[in-house]
């Protein structure tokens, strides 16, 4: 059933719905750029439906409320593990239809890969999430090729129209409050794009020799190993762990699971002073065909989601979808090569 609000009436849903969860949207953080008095858009907690930016693209994904940047699993004394504890509310998260797919790729990787992963789960299943509806493409989206484009495993969709907000829900706990709040019932269909600025496509064939490419050698020199296209990324999900010891007590602290990134010194380094990629293109080799090759291979669909990001925030203006559409020169090169 879907639902129009006025400001007001949507901003008694959200009051409603705070008791009982913390609400995260893409918000703009005043001064919060990557340069002098320059702004960004974020995800942050929000209070009110104005906070919500909608017509513009966050710079980074809501990745950070289930997965935290560093996140305390246990604390430990000389005798003593305490497990630390969860969130005592639930959330809710306004996010696109990209980042939703998203959501699917995190799930594969923590809870179907071969085991599920508990600090992540306790997190993931107390998690509402509410489609912002896309009525115009972003800057460097791909989405449509990647067919991400549309969902609808959405809890509750939203988007302006007009002075108000039009919603659609599914989700069978919030119909009573939805209809007491708004203005009229009607049917509403969330807002999708159906072209984008940028297009790519993965070549037919593709396969593992494509890691023997000299494509890869030019990013040795071009990439900074900065990482944020790792941390911008709404499907990358590795981490490392830390032990923190307090000072007073060298025997007592606390674990944590920190964000990693493979295209950062030290993320493959092994006991006795190995490392299993040292250079800037075999680390770019690496990321881009975990994304649009072997873990479709496992999973039988792609990592990428194409929301663009990473092109976004790259400092050397290296353009993932580019590397993706030079794939197909790459598969001509390796099959010349092994003819």
């Amino acid at each position: 059933m879907g639902f129009y609000f006025t400001k007001d009436g949507m901003n008694a849903v959200l009051k409603r719905l705070m008791d009982e969860y913390l609400v995260y949207a893409p918000i703009r953080m005043i001064g919060g750029g990557a340069f002098s008095d320059t702004n960004s858009v974020r995800y942050g907690q929000i209070s009110k439906i104005s906070d919500i930016i909608f017509n513009q693209k966050s710079e980074y994904s809501f990745k950070e409320i289930l997965l935290p940047l560093s996140q305390t699993l246990f604390f430990f004394t000389e005798d003593q593990v305490k497990e630390a504890e969860a969130p005592k509310k639930g959330a809710i998260i306004f996010l696109r239809s990209c980042d939703l797919h998203a959501v699917k790729r995190l799930d594969e990787i923590y809870l179907r890969n071969g085991f599920e992963d508990y600090y992540y789960k306790r997190l993931r299943e107390n998690v509402k999430f509410i489609l912002l509806g896309c009525q115009n493409p972003f800057e460097n989206c791909f989405c449509v090729d990647m067919q991400t484009n549309t969902i609808d495993t959405y809890d509750a969709s939203i988007e302006q129209a007009g002075d108000g907000y039009v919603m659609d829900n599914h989700c069978n706990a919030w119909e009573s409050l939805l209809s007491s709040h708004c203005l009229n019932q009607q049917d509403v269909q969330p807002s999708h794009v159906t072209e984008t600025g940028v297009h790519v496509k993965i070549p037919d064939g593709l396969s593992i020799d494509a890691a023997n490419s000299k494509m890869w050698d030019e990013y040795d020199d071009r990439c900074i190993n900065c990482g944020r296209c790792n941390f911008v990324c709404p499907t990358c999900t590795c981490f490392t762990m830390q032990d923190i010891f307090y000072t007073d007590n060298g025997k007592v602290g606390e674990r944590r699971r920190v964000a990693a990134s493979c295209m950062v010194d030290g993320y493959t380094d092994v006991a006795g002073g190995g490392s299993y990629r040292k250079k800037n293109g075999q680390r770019m080799r690496f990321r881009v065909l975990h994304k649009v090759y072997d873990y479709k291979e496992r999973f039988g669909y792609h990592m990428c989601v194409g929301c663009g990001r990473c092109d976004d925030i790259c400092p050397e203006y290296i353009s993932f979808s580019h590397c993706i559409n030079k794939l197909e020169s790459v598969v001509k090169e390796v099959g010349d090569n092994n003819a």
